[in-house]
């Protein structure tokens, strides 16, 4: 039962008067009406929810094993042994006759050749420097017993490059002979397949299948004959400027053309001092063993 409805209860009450119930006696005043009953007291409450538990901590993983030890490689096996090469056979002979070369050797009658190595220029560092560079391109293929001279004329003193050379006869580093003595020589032409270098090489020049660059120019300072050539030996080889007088080695001009002058292996036609390339040559020189 709510407020309400006990306040209304109580104002029924009181407005309505008791009837007496007993014969003959007074009207007396009727019994107070019972108090209602009081409200209900506030509700109890609400219960306070039980706190969450924690979770329970998570189990620490098992500890990884330790890997396996690589097991090592077996040692590898010795390769056997190559077997010895067979023997080289000995070349054969030359038209002279001679006995064929042994590696990295000249032939043993070599007294000329063409130098295996350049210049740029004609500044060979004087005759004398030349000289040397004949003795040693010799020595390293077994030919230094022997006194070499470059090809060279000069003007001071006056000297012919025919005249520092032997009387012949005259053979390359394959044992090949040119020619039998000095008039033979300057008498006949260049050739790709006799005047070579030292080791045996042809000279790059104009002949049918030559490699480039074109090297047949060869430093002389000389006529055809061996001679003095004035005014072009670029300051007795020590100058940069100026010309030289140089030969074909292959005996052959422009087209494979053979006719004089280009078939002249010691004064062909002029040259630059300061750079031999431009019309054909490497600096080369001849060197022949000297008289």
């Amino acid at each position: 039962m709510n407020l309400r409805s006990t306040m209304l209860g109580l104002i029924a009450s009181a407005a309505i008067p008791a009837i007496g119930c007993g014969e003959g006696s007074s009207n007396g005043t009727g019994t107070a009406g019972r108090g209602g009953a009081g409200g209900a007291s506030a509700g109890a409450g609400g219960t306070t929810g039980a706190g969450g538990t924690t979770g329970a901590g998570g189990t620490t993983g098992a500890a990884g094993s330790s890997g396996v030890a690589g097991t090592s490689g077996t040692a590898g096996t010795t390769g056997t042994a190559g077997t010895t090469g067979t023997a080289g056979t000995t070349g054969a002979a030359g038209t002279t006759g001679a006995a064929g070369t042994g590696g990295g050797s000249a032939n043993t009658l070599m007294n000329f050749f063409v130098s295996s190595d350049t210049s740029t220029t004609a500044s060979l560092g004087g005759l004398t420097a030349a000289d040397a560079r004949c003795q040693r391109l010799a020595g390293a293929v077994g030919a230094g017993s022997k006194t070499w001279r470059a090809y060279l004329s000069v003007a001071n003193p006056a000297t012919n490059a025919r005249d520092r050379i032997g009387a012949g006869p005259y053979y390359n580093s394959q044992g090949m002979m040119l020619a039998a003595d000095k008039d033979a020589l300057h008498a006949r032409s260049g050739d790709s397949t006799l005047f070579i270098d030292e080791r045996g090489g042809r000279i790059n020049g104009q002949w049918a299948g030559s490699p480039t660059p074109n090297q047949h120019d060869i430093l002389t300072g000389s006529t055809a004959a061996g001679m003095l050539m004035s005014g072009n030996t670029c300051g007795d080889w020590t100058a940069t400027t100026g010309s030289s007088m140089v030969g074909h080695c292959d005996g052959l001009g422009p087209n494979m053309n053979s006719a004089p002058p280009y078939n002249q292996w010691a004064g062909a036609h002029t040259a630059q001092c300061g750079d031999t390339a431009p019309m054909g040559g490497a600096g080369r020189i001849y060197c022949f063993v000297g008289n």
